[in-house]
Parts: structure tokens; C-alpha cells; sequence
């Protein structure tokens, strides 16, 4: 019979593109399926341009369902070749059944139980979108989250909708030895004189359609052995390109450390015989939990000491760690719908953090994770794309993927353990855990765990995942010697957002402690109500806390270890921020009282009418501080190295808020840091001297720490722009054992006019041309020179053979790294880098719409720019708007960007 097929005509295999008004999905909205899916029997015969999917449905009513009369079924499909489709054996022909561009309908289906099997063809090679089943350099690979199992067969494509799989996969010898799917392997075998072969693999977990995944290629293997606290033993292998073996090592490592960090910190024990992770080139995120088999964008897999750096090494560890804690906090049991993102992603990214900081420094990892938070989710939160925790619409969930869903998400579930302490928190996941194993679930479902286990109301707190933006506290705190007594008034308050002009006040955890003179903590006694000791609970509008035994003036250490995701101002002096610098005993608020004097200082030099003296005269006082760091034994290197990071310009931008202009608050940048290591110099010298080491290389925090430090001191060195700062920022590169220290010396040696610049570009060019991820670092660095050449530059790049515009890390690293990570060239006073973003970004949408709206992120703050920058940043963002053929991606983020 003739195959029948659903044309759609687009450039590879993107999205959809726009309707004129696109409705959006709402969370109010939300209905059980009326269909549940039972069983999943998949027959994959892969081909590069025509893979055959016979998916057979084991299909019933379901009894929560909503809907009364007559019930049609509809299953999602997007760009499939349909073939055939039977129900209980029978072929099925029109008018049976209907088939748009986006799913299939059966107008009358059974009441009673049945099969359907559904038969399709897709076009691996011809996948630009990486969403279903594409190729990666040869590799066959699938990416199902959120909706891209609706781009392999025709499905109730949901999260709700939990399933058995079983999945028979066949191909070639010669081009796919390797034929991975979910679950365990139960039967593999040769076919037409060994030429063929296939691989049958079953799943026992009812999994939703997301999870699913496939990977058939020429792969060679890393393998070990985890055995688990039930005496288990579950086989272990990581898939890479063939060569690429031992730069696998040391995500086994992280793997087999993770799987052993959750059963002892949170009860959870792998559940399969086997766990595969595969490395891919093409991906369009970092990695994806499918259960039992992790596929990796390899950046996030691969490491050795001379091609990936420090902070590659802390990646890998992190995000291995992320995706197999997936496994409960996702798999096991996962979202109801969409909306509920952050219930998998929010939950596992404060999993992660919490696992790095048990085997780093717990304090640089908090700084690192507030570092991320401020950078990208606080302007989120500030501009045209904010959205609550858990949104309540969307017209493209890939757009939802967001830092809000994420980072502060982690910071909202850190909260619950702010408030109850860890035994309480634990006893709260323990009962999820119970509860809700092999369900999907919602918010309201995980908290009432918690506030089951430990009788706490949570119903004021639940606001975090229902509204939108930061809020911020402007406290005032009032001192009264005789009465040797302290009151701290907090005022919070959170700004309107589209459709919710007013807001209610939300339960924020503030850690709290008064440092006396002495520079110790005081003994005090509080009144106005505390969650635990030393945290307060502000639940009001306006909130009074009274300390008394206050023997002497205290200086406030508010916020300590950032115990929510606000914003805090309160009056404190240069000397009281230089008094916390010195004496607060929470490194995370020293390393704070630290940025935000830097912070104060850059900013200040922007209406200093002798910007060099007032520089110098800041950087005295913050030198001194950092001094007496760097001296202090009892601090590790890696915190050392934090402090000697000074925020940068898009920090200091941030900071500013309005009339934002990156020119002048570079000028400004530079200068102070000029002044700080001018005044720290020989400190500089020293530690750059006494950290160098012959010893072999080791990705431990310490050598880490003590790498971080070294390089930390060379980027304040040259900032002072002396021949013999660059002579030795070049003999580092030279003499650089590993990539982290040559990594450094490329990007700062890229971002001055240095006599040996073009040189070290070169070199490293011919070095690392052959290997497609290192030389990621090498667009990288060129991409975030603040030199007045790098546009064009960076559209020369944009023709190099190595770069393709296909790939998305290589998007990444050239017009990414561009548009995120260099705030001076991207926000030229020409508006020509918006302009060029504008350009490129309809280039991706045409091939790859996710990575094309997540471009289009750079322009989140545009609103907070000076008036010229904000016409011609909102100018580009019209052109993106105005184009005849748009994905429903970025849609949806250019028209919110210009709403008014």
C-alpha cells in the first residue's frame, strides 16, 4: 500500500512556524488525558534519511478523564511520513481517522481497551533541529524533551502519560555496532549474513514520553561497576568517539561518586541493571536524564589535564551528577504538565549544588551558584521575560528552560531547607519520595509533603512558584546605647509584572547576625519572630525585629550565605562594608561586603570628575582587605581566588539598573582595576610566584583552588597593562602544563593589543585545529575581546571552516560567547552587534528555532540601556519580529521583548 504522507515545507527540519496569533496554553487549562497508554512496543529500523518507526500503542479510557459523550482520540505528530495505521489488527483507512501537520485523530475509537500500531517514517540526516531522531557525526541519537517524541510517531505526547516501554532497534554493522535504548538489554542478534543486527531493550519503569531515547552508532566505551547499598552491582559504561576513551575517566568518576552521594545523603538507589551515558557533538543543551541512558552534549564528558580546564572539570562533575539525580527527582517521578518544570529541574539543580559543595568548598560554591543566579536570573526577573517559578502560560515550552525554572527554583527549595534545617527537609523528601513514586506530579503535591513531615504552613510560602520577579528588602537598622538594644525594620517589595499589578508579600528566610566591635558575633536575644535561630521570618510588607544584650554599635551581616533569592539595601558605610570584608565569620557575605564595594566604587567613578585619584583612594581601602585575605592562612585558595575576581561590567551594569551605558562603565572598570592591582602588586607578584607548580596535574579542589588563585592574580597583573605584565601573561601561555592556565592566558592575551597576541592566537589554532571542542575556546576567546575590531572579527569567524552554523555549541562559543560575554562590543553605540545578532539569529531560527530564541536572550536588559543603545537594541528586535517566516520560539520571545 502507498505510504501516506503529511507534507510540511520547511529548511531542514525546524519548527513550526508562526500563525499570525498563536494561542497560548494556560495552566488553568489543564485536563486529564482522556487516553492512557499502557504498553509502548517499538520496532526502530534506523536509516540516515529514512528511519522506519512501528510503534504498537497498548491504548485505554482513561477513568479520571474529564470529558462526557463522544471521545475522540488525538495524537500529537509533527514531520512524520505516515505508512500505515492499524487498530486491533485492522488496517485503518481514511475517513477513519485524520492527519494534520500536527497530530493524528481517530474520531471513534473503542471504549474498550485496545492496540493500535502506528507505522512512520522520519529523516535523521535531514534534522537541523536536533528534536527526535537526528544524526550527530554519525551517530544516531534522539532528544525527546519537551515535545520531540511527537517527531518519531504519532503519541500522547505529555509528561502525564506514564508508559512501559520495549524497543527493538536494527541497523547496519559496519555504521551502528552500538544499539542503545531505555532500560535493560534483553535480546540482541545478527541478520541478512551478520551485515545486520538488533538490539531489544525493555524499561519496567512506566516512564512519560520525554524520557524516551535511542542511540545507534560506532561508539567505543569507557565500563565499570557501581555496586549500590542493597549489594547490586549495576554495569556502568560511558560512549564515546573511538580515541576518546580516557578523557571518559573522569566523568566515571563523578558518576560512580553521585550515585553513592544520593543513597547516603537522600535514601535513593539506582534501579536498573545497567546505566549508559553517550557523548554527542550535536545537542541542543547540556544533557538529558532519559532513563537509563544519559545522552551528553561530549563537552559536559569529555576532560583530560591538556583539553579541558578547571572549569570543564567542575561541570562535567556537576552536571553528571544532575542528570543521574534525575533518576528520582524527574524519573521516578516526574512533572503532571510543563507548568510543573521546575519540580524536576529546580529540585535536581539544588541536588547538584549540594553535591559539589560536599566535595569542593561549600562556600566558593555558594558564591559560585549566586554568581550565575545574579547574572542571568536576576535580569530575567527584572525584564520583559520574567515569569514566575512555575509559569502559568506558554506558547513554546523550550522557551521555559529558563534560569527562573532553574537557578531560582534551587534557591526556592534551599529556602524549605532554611526553614525547617536539614533532618526536618530530609524527612520532607523522604515522604515525597513515598508518596508520589511513579507519578506525576504538581507544586502543590511536593509541599504538602513538607509541610506534612514537619506540621509547618506553607501556604504564604507557596507565592514563590506563583509570582514573578525579585523582591527586594530595603531594611534600616537603628541603634540605642543606653538601652544597649538594635531594631532592623525590613521593608519588602516586589515590582508589578504584565497582568499582576499587585502583589502579596512573600515569607522570605533572612539570615542574620550583628558583628560588635571586635568584629565577632554578638550574643543577642531577638524578638519578632524567627524560623530558626539567626534566620528571621519577614512575612509582612513591613516587618520590626528587636535585638537586645547589643553592648556597642553592631554592624549588620543581612542575608548571610544568601538565604533567598532577593535583593537587599541597607546603609552601610565604605568603612562598615571594609569592617565585614575583614571580620564577618560567613565567607559568603565577606566575599558580598567585597563585590558590593567594588561594585560601589566602579559606579562612583562614573561621576568622578578625577576618575584616577577617586579610583585609587577606593582601591587603597579594598587592597587592604584583600591583603589581609591572601595572608590568611586558614582560607582556602579557591575562596582567595573568589575575592580577587572583581565583578565585571555587565556585573556593574546590572547594578546600575537604568541609562545603562557598557562604554562608559568599561572605562570605569578598567581604571579601578588598574588602581586595585596597582595597589596589590606585590601581593600579586608573590602569590603568582608561590602558587606556580611542577606537580602533575590533579582536578581536586585544591589544585583547582590553588590553579584559580594563580590565574586569578596573572588577570589582575595585566589588567595594569605594563610591557612586563603582557611579556609575562605570554610566558604563561608558553609555559603552560595544562589547559586551564593556557585557557586564561588565550583570553586575556585576546582582549589587549599586546605585541604577542596574534601570535598565541595562531598557536593555539594549529595546536587544538583537529579537536572540534577545544577549539570552541579558541572562538571563544576572540568572541569576548573587548577590542574595538572584534565585531568584525567575529563575522569573519562566522566563515572559518571550523565554524558551522549547525552545530550548536559552535553557535555558543562564537555568537553566543559575542552576545552574552561581551557586554562593550555587543552593546555598541552603533547598534551594529544587535544588528548583526538580529542577522543571525533568523539564520538559526531557519534550522534550529531552539538555539535560535535562546540567542535572543542576550537581549533580555535592553530596556535598562541608555536611550540611543535602547532605540537601536529594540530597532533589531523589530527586525527579528518582522521576518515572513518566524518559529513559534522565538515568537513568542521577540513579541513579549515589545510589549509595552
Amino acid at each position: 500500500m502507498p505510504s501516506e504522507t503529511v507534507h510540511i515545507k520547511v529548511t531542514g527540519i525546524g519548527a513550526p512556524m508562526k500563525s499570525e496569533h498563536p494561542k497560548p496554553i494556560l495552566l488553568a487549562d489543564y485536563r486529564p488525558p482522556d487516553f492512557l497508554i499502557d504498553n509502548v512496543d517499538l520496532d526502530i529500523t534506523l536509516d540516515p534519511t529514512r528511519t522506519r518507526v512501528v510503534s504498537k500503542l497498548s491504548i485505554r479510557r482513561n477513568p479520571t478523564s474529564q470529558a462526557t459523550g463522544k471521545i475522540p482520540l488525538k495524537l500529537d505528530g509533527e514531520l512524520l511520513e505516515l505508512e500505515s495505521l492499524s487498530l486491533n489488527g485492522k488496517k485503518l483507512r481514511r475517513p477513519s481517522y485524520v492527519v494534520d501537520d500536527t497530530s493524528l485523530t481517530l474520531a471513534s475509537p473503542p471504549k474498550e481497551p485496545f492496540t493500535l500500531e502506528v507505522t512512520t517514517f522520519v529523516n535523521p540526516k535531514a534534522n537541523t533541529a536536533l528534536q527526535g531522531i537526528y544524526l550527530s557525526r554519525g551517530v544516531y541519537c534522539s532528544q525527546c524533551e519537551a515535545q520531540g517524541f511527537r517527531r518519531i510517531s504519532y503519541f500522547l505526547d505529555r509528561p502525564d502519560v506514564l508508559a512501559r516501554y520495549t524497543v527493538r532497534l536494527e541497523a547496519d554493522v559496519a555504521t551502528a555496532p552500538v544499539l542503545l535504548a531505555n532500560g535493560n538489554p534483553v535480546e540482541r542478534g545478527t541478520l541478512a549474513n551478520r551485515k545486520r543486527h538488533y538490539a531489544v531493550w525493555h524499561d519496567p519503569h512506566p516512564k512519560p514520553s520525554y524520557l524516551f531515547a535511542i542511540v545507534g552508532g560506532d561508539l567505543a566505551s569507557v565500563a565499570s561497576t557501581f555496586t549500590t547499598q542493597s549489594r547490586r552491582d549495576v554495569d556502568l559504561r560511558i560512549y564515546v568517539e573511538h580515541g576518546k576513551e580516557p578523557r571518559a575517566h573522569w566523568a566515571m568518576d563523578a558518576l560512580k561518586r553521585a550515585m553513592r552521594w544520593d543513597e547516603v545523603r537522600f535514601g535513593r538507589e539506582y534501579d536498573l541493571d545497567v546505566f549508559n551515558i553517550v557523548a554527542v557533538s550535536d545537542f541542543n543543551m547540556g544533557a538529558m536524564e532519559n532513563k537509563g541512558l544519559n545522552i551528553f552534549n561530549d563537552r559536559l564528558i569529555l576532560a583530560s589535564p591538556d583539553t579541558a580546564t578547571d572549569t570543564n572539570y567542575e561541570s562535567i562533575e556537576s552536571v553528571v551528577a544532575h542528570e543521574y539525580f534525575h533518576n528520582w527527582t524527574g524519573n521516578r517521578i516526574t512533572c503532571r504538565d510543563w507548568f510543573q518544570l521546575c519540580l524536576k529541574e529546580g529540585l535536581t539543580v539544588y541536588r547538584d549544588q549540594e553535591f559539589s559543595a560536599e566535595n569542593r568548598s561549600r562556600t566558593v560554591q555558594r558564591i559560585s551558584d549566586v554568581r550565575q543566579l545574579k547574572a542571568l536570573q536576576f535580569p530575567e526577573d527584572q525584564g520583559p521575560l520574567s515569569h514566575p517559578v512555575r509559569p502559568d502560560s506558554y506558547i513554546e515550552i523550550n522557551n521555559f528552560y529558563t534560569p527562573t525554572v532553574y537557578e531560582k527554583g534551587a534557591e526556592v527549595v534551599r529556602m524549605i531547607e532554611t526553614i525547617l534545617g536539614r533532618e526536618k527537609f530530609r524527612a520532607g523528601m523522604d515522604l515525597y519520595f513515598e508518596r508520589h513514586d511513579g507519578q506525576a506530579v504538581t507544586i502543590e503535591d511536593f509541599i504538602a509533603c513538607f509541610a506534612d513531615a514537619s506540621g509547618v504552613d506553607f501556604t504564604q510560602f507557596k507565592r514563590w512558584y506563583t509570582q514573578a520577579g525579585t523582591p527586594e528588602l530595603v531594611c534600616d537598622l537603628t541603634f540605642d546605647r543606653r538601652k544597649k538594644a538594635a531594631e532592623l525594620t525590613v521593608h519588602q517589595t516586589l515590582k508589578p509584572s504584565p497582568g499582576k499589578p499587585k502583589k502579596q508579600p512573600q515569607f522570605i528566610p533572612l539570615a542574620v547576625a550583628l558583628l560588635g566591635e571586635n568584629g565577632k558575633e554578638m550574643d543577642v536575644t531577638v524578638e519578632g519572630g524567627e524560623v530558626r535561630p539567626g534566620v528571621l521570618a519577614v512575612t509582612d510588607a513591613t516587618a520590626k525585629f528587636k535585638f537586645t544584650n547589643v553592648s556597642s554599635r553592631p554592624v549588620p551581616s543581612l542575608l548571610r550565605g544568601f538565604s533567598a533569592p532577593v535583593n537587599v539595601t541597607i546603609a552601610l558605610s565604605d568603612d562598615d562594608l571594609a569592617f565585614l570584608m575583614h571580620h564577618d565569620s560567613d565567607l559568603f557575605n565577606r566575599w558580598q561586603a567585597s563585590n558590593r564595594f567594588a561594585s560601589r566604587s566602579i559606579l562612583a567613578l562614573l561621576e568622578a570628575k578625577r576618575p584616577k585619584p577617586a579610583a585609587a583612594s577606593k582601591a587603597a581601602k579594598l587592597a587592604e582587605a584583600l591583603r589581609h585575605a591572601l595572608r590568611d592562612a586558614a582560607l582556602d585558595d579557591a575562596y582567595k581566588a573568589e575575592l580577587l575576581r572583581l565583578p565585571g561590567v555587565a556585573d556593574a551594569a546590572r547594578e546600575k539598573a537604568v541609562r545603562v551605558d557598557h562604554a562608559a562603565i568599561f572605562d570605569a572598570h578598567r581604571t579601578f582595576s588598574r588602581a586595585v592591582a596597582d595597589k596589590l602588586g606585590d601581593d600579586l607578584d608573590d602569590v603568582y610566584t608561590r602558587t606556580s607548580t611542577t606537580a602533575a596535574f590533579s582536578p581536586d579542589a585544591r589544585h583547582a583552588g590553588r590553579r584559580a588563585l594563580r590565574n586569578a592574580a596573572l588577570t589582575l597583573l595585566t589588567a595594569r597593562g605594563t610591557s612586563e605584565d603582557y611579556a609575562r601573561l605570554e610566558s604563561h601561555y608558553r609555559r603552560a602544563s595544562n589547559m586551564t592556565d593556557a585557557a586564561q592566558a588565550l583570553v586575556l592575551i585576546a582582549g589587549v593589543d599586546a605585541p604577542g597576541r596574534q601570535s598565541v592566537i595562531e598557536d593555539f589554532f594549529e595546536r587544538w585545529k583537529q579537536d572540534h571542542l577545544v577549539i570552541d575556546t579558541w572562538f571563544a576567546a576572540q568572541a569576548q575581546s573587548p577590542r574595538d575590531e572584534t565585531l568584525d572579527e567575529v563575522k569573519a569567524l562566522c566563515h572559518h571552516p571550523l565554524f558551522k552554523i549547525t552545530t550548536p555549541n559552535k553557535v555558543r562559543a562564537l555568537i553566543g560567547t559575542f552576545a552574552m560575554a561581551n557586554p562593550l562590543q555587543f552593546n555598541r553605540a552603533d547598534g551594529a552587534g544587535y544588528d548583526f545578532l538580529a542577522d543571525k539569529v533568523l539564520e538559526i531560527d531557519a534550522l534550529n528555532p531552539q538555539v535560535a530564541a535562546r540567542m535572543l536572550g542576550a537581549f533580555r536588559s535592553y530596556r535598562s540601556l541608555e536611550p540611543k543603545r535602547k532605540a537601536r537594541a529594540k530597532a533589531a528586535l523589530k527586525q527579528v519580529a518582522s521576518a515572513a517566516r518566524l518559529s513559534r520560539d522565538c515568537q513568542e520571545i521577540v513579541s513579549r521583548m515589545l510589549e509595552d
